[in-house]
């Protein structure tokens, strides 16, 4: 049963198709079939006009960017909508965004599954040259502890601090074209940016309300911040 909040991602792949709509049709009743129930909304529908053989695709890439600063999850027809090209997919949870076949539900645990075997596969050649480093080491009398726990535990600690550092540049280029509409309706301040995207429905950090010094922490890790017409204008005014 579906629940949350969803941005659908239809494709087909001549124009021709999608002019005589062949193709959309069956794919939007797939989507709806499976959100039939449940408590749901559905955000945005994108319909991109694309080869399967090429990954640079506009609507994919503004669907995510609306996934991301509605913390919503991406929803597709048929897996191979997206691409047959596994590395596409594999980048794809790159992005930092859910998402769900219709058609194949298990799909995004099969992709996090298949990340997983290549780590592990990954983890066990680095274990077996550790294992064959140290033994040499211990057989020209270097005395050995542990390191490799404490190096686990540092690399743990940085890709973790690096993945949302990440995320949050991620969602702050996403958020400034929207910053950009709101500051040019007439929004001079950081608190009156902070209230329209609350009136916007568009959540801030962990789905709160927006106040004016997350507005102006989304400003210090863009471009915007570090222009005269940026953070330092806006702050006047908060």
């Amino acid at each position: 049963m579906a629940r949350g909040k969803f941005v659908s991602y239809l494709r087909v792949s001549t124009a021709k198709q999608g002019h005589s709509r062949l193709g959309l049709e069956a794919q939007r009743d797939a989507v709806a079939s499976f959100l039939n129930g449940g408590s749901w909304k559905l955000i945005q529908e994108y319909v991109e006009v694309e080869s399967g053989s090429r990954d640079d695709r506009p609507k994919l890439a503004e669907a995510l960017s609306v996934c991301r600063l509605h913390n919503a999850t991406l929803v597709i027809a048929k897996l191979d909508r997206l691409s047959r090209d596994a590395h596409f997919l594999l980048g794809l949870t790159k992005a930092g965004v859910r998402f769900v076949a219709a058609d194949m539900p298990e799909a995004n645990e099969m992709v996090v599954g298949m990340m997983a075997v290549v780590a592990q596969a990954e983890r066990k050649m680095i274990s077996q040259r550790t294992k064959a480093a140290l033994a040499a080491a211990k057989a020209r009398g270097v005395k050995l502890g542990k390191p490799e726990n404490l190096r686990n535990q540092m690399v743990g600690c940085a890709n973790g601090r690096a993945a949302r550092t990440r995320a949050a540049i991620n969602r702050a280029a996403d958020l400034l074209p929207i910053l950009a509409d709101i500051r040019a309706g007439g929004a001079a301040s950081l608190r009156a940016i902070a209230a329209e995207l609350n009136s916007r429905g568009i959540p801030a950090a962990r789905e709160g309300d927006w106040s004016a010094t997350q507005v102006q922490r989304v400003l210090e890790r863009s471009d915007c911040g570090a222009h005269p017409a940026g953070a330092h204008v806006l702050a006047e005014g908060v």
